[in-house]
Order: C-alpha cells, then structure tokens, then sequence
C-alpha cells in the first residue's frame, strides 16, 4: 500500500513537471515520502515542499524547478547489498553523471552516495534523474 502511494506521488511530480507546473500538490501523504522528497529537495530537484497536517491524511505541495526528467518508485522490495549499490545504479539509471537511487536503510532513507559512504544496504525505494 505505501509503495503505490509513493509512486503515484512521484508520477504526480513528473506529470507535472511535464506540463511546466510550478507547484503540485499530493494526497495521500506518508513519512517516507516526506524522506524521498527531502532527499530530491537537498539535490536540488525540487525547490521546496510543505507537508500540512500529517496525522490525519494530510497534503504535501511541492514547489518545482523543471529538473525532473523520470522519478518512479518501485511497487516491489528488492534488497540490495552494499556492495552491489553501484552496480545497481549503473544498470538503473541512464547516465553515470546525474541521478539517484534512493534506499531504505536502517539508518533511514539515503540516496546511493549516502549508503555507500556509510557502507549500508537496505531495500530500493525508488530513483530518480
């Protein structure tokens, strides 16, 4: 269930992205999408976001910056080893330079250079570039 919330939150920021939106707003709400998107929001993939009211369902608007090309989550758990991250992001996304992959880790939700310089695994969330 929170996999496909995720997902049709992230197709919601593309879609639009891809119509030159500035904001968007999503519903429903969860924390690990606040955590995807603050990881996107320190990349400098989004401007801002505001989560209102999270303990009932809740709204996140998003302020956009037209940088997104594709962010998708996965619907499936796929565990992944530390050592096989790079190998992982290689065969994920479509260039070396730009974009990343974002884990579940127990040590919260990191972006692959995160868990790589931690040297922590966890489960793929989701990419985005």
């Amino acid at each position: 269930m929170g996999r496909r919330i995720l997902n049709e939150a992230l197709r919601s920021i593309v879609n639009a992205e891809r119509r030159g939106k500035s904001m968007v707003e999503l519903k429903p709400i969860s924390t690990v999408m606040s955590s995807f998107l603050n990881i996107m929001k320190n990349r400098g993939y989004i401007k801002d976001f505001q989560v209102y009211d999270p303990h009932r369902v809740g709204r996140i608007t998003v302020q956009l910056q037209g940088r997104i090309n594709d962010c998708r989550a996965l619907t499936f758990r796929q565990d992944i080893k530390a050592r096989d991250i790079e190998e992982y992001k290689i065969r994920t996304l479509p260039t070396r330079q730009w974009g990343y992959v974002v884990i579940t880790t127990p040590d919260g939700v990191l972006d692959h250079e995160e868990a790589l310089r931690r040297n922590v695994g966890g489960q793929v969330l989701g990419y985005f570039h």
